[in-house]
């Protein structure tokens, strides 16, 4: 092929694949471009050494896509597909009296998006915003992504969230990056993360995995679709869609156990030996992840949005679609029922006897989950709860396609180079006390070869690769 820009389109009815692919020459440097159709996509560059090594290298690139059910197409003739906005509805709660709420931090739109962390709250709404409190509810900074929160998820240090223009973002410094790019195909319904490796449920029943170098590992398709479930450890990938549960190897080798939940799953939620899903019958189920036993179900009055646990499954917390919340003894034994205060919790998550919940009224709500607090709660005694104002100075932080710029001479920090290897760009280390023959974990928008960069710090994954801590600078 010759030096220019060729579009090719996939189009599938149904919901199918609607996605588009770009390669554009010039000189020794090819640009691929690629996305949903109607998004701006995600783009990569590569330098070769000379203009027919880039021709040839592109001409792969078109020929690999046409083969695979791509065309030639005019851009703008196909208009984009709308994304899966989770449904939801919230009846009023029939419980007699209201739960404990500490305090409450309305973020302006519903929000399935939570991670609680030992030093801070993190919650995720279907605007794109994602807001970071301490444990008191002080706000204290806001980040402002492309499309909604589906679900925030923790990986040791870091921090992702995946939105709903298939993109899962590192949140893990102030300015957020785009980490992963999921299939543009793929309609994100939840996430786990484990030493770099991402797990991906969707809409169809499909479970993607890939790699810390945002590349594909495995996928498999469950006999159920809208996967709203997926757990992973060392073990196994747990999915859990609308006909019931199925873990497979970690590595993708096959499927271990396969068991059906009463009702669809609609929220999963894992400990060291089980996995809990909460369905739309009105229960959550605890499955042993050694076989895929069912070990113990604990009812609700109400269809199940969202469950958690206290560490080991002493407690076993669940949010109904008529704004209660419910706790259990392991065995199933119902201990309370309570009123949210507000909307239906689409998840939730324990620390220290309090209990967070995010809501279809799109608030992050702390409820204060010790014995004492419940008691009273039940007889008719709750605190006032504190409703959190977000400070007029709260700096907001929102994803960039480049990073900052700095002097070699004053740069302190860890030194990486971007190296081309085969076709593909990677990361490696440059400064002394580190493997140089490991890959870094690396945003791909930001790769350049030949370019060097200095990170804060770098973490060494059990996978034999690196993760940047800290905040990103090409040196100049």
């Amino acid at each position: 092929m010759s030096e220019g820009t060729t579009y090719l389109e996939l189009s599938q009815e149904g919901g199918g694949a609607h996605k588009f692919y770009e390669v554009t020459v010039q000189g020794t440097v090819v640009s691929v471009r690629y996305g949903r159709i109607g998004a701006g996509g995600q783009q990569q560059t590569s330098t070769f050494p000379t203009g027919e090594k880039a021709q040839a290298a592109a001409a792969r690139k078109i020929g690999e896509k046409i083969r695979k059910g791509y065309a030639p197409a005019v851009q703008g003739q196909r208009s984009a597909r709308p994304v899966t906005r989770r449904q939801v509805s919230s009846a009023p709660s029939t419980a007699r009296a209201v739960a404990p709420v500490l305090w409450r931090f309305r973020t302006g739109a519903s929000a399935f998006g939570i991670h609680i962390a030992e030093d801070r709250c993190w919650v995720g709404n279907q605007h794109g915003d994602v807001y970071t409190l301490g444990h008191d509810g002080e706000v204290l900074a806001h980040y402002q992504l492309p499309d909604g929160v589906k679900c925030l998820v923790a990986d040791d240090f870091w921090i992702y969230a995946g939105c709903d223009d298939g993109t899962v973002y590192d949140l893990s410094s102030k300015v957020p990056f785009a980490a992963y790019d999921i299939a543009p195909d793929v309609d994100i319904f939840w996430l786990d993360i484990r030493e770099g490796v991402l797990n991906v449920a969707d809409r169809d029943g499909g479970l993607t995995v890939i790699d810390h170098e945002d590349e594909y590992q495995w996928s498999r398709r469950s006999a159920g679709e809208r996967a709203w479930m997926v757990r992973r450890d060392e073990r196994a990938v747990y999915h859990g869609h609308h006909r019931g549960v199925t873990a497979y190897r970690a590595d993708g080798s096959g499927e271990l156990w396969h068991t059906p939940t009463n009702g669809e799953v609609l929220f999963g939620w894992q400990e060291d030996d089980a996995v809990y899903a909460g369905t739309s019958r009105r229960v959550v189920q605890r499955l042993a992840k050694d076989g895929g036993t069912l070990e113990a179900t604990y009812r609700c009055d109400s269809v199940v949005y969202s469950c958690a646990t206290a560490p080991g499954g002493r407690y076993v917390f669940a949010g109904d679609s008529a704004s209660s919340v419910y706790c259990f003894a392991a065995d199933g034994t119902r201990l309370w029922k309570l009123g949210t205060g507000g909307g239906s919790a689409l998840s939730m998550q324990y620390l220290d006897e309090k209990l967070y919940l995010v809501t279809t009224d799109g608030s992050l709500v702390c409820v204060d989950a010790s014995d004492a607090a419940v008691a009273a709660a039940r007889s008719g005694t709750v605190p006032v709860a504190r409703d959190v104002k977000s400070a007029a100075a709260l700096p907001t932080y929102t994803p960039s396609a480049s990073v900052q710029t700095v002097a070699a001479a004053t740069a302190s920090g860890v030194v990486v180079e971007c190296v081309q290897e085969g076709g593909r760009l990677r990361v490696h280390v440059v400064s002394g006390g580190y493997d140089p023959s490991w890959n870094v974990q690396f945003p791909r928008h930001v790769r350049r070869a030949g370019a060097r960069y200095v990170v804060d710090d770098l973490a060494a994954a059990s996978g034999g690769f690196y993760r940047v801590r800290g905040e990103i600078r090409q040196l100049v």
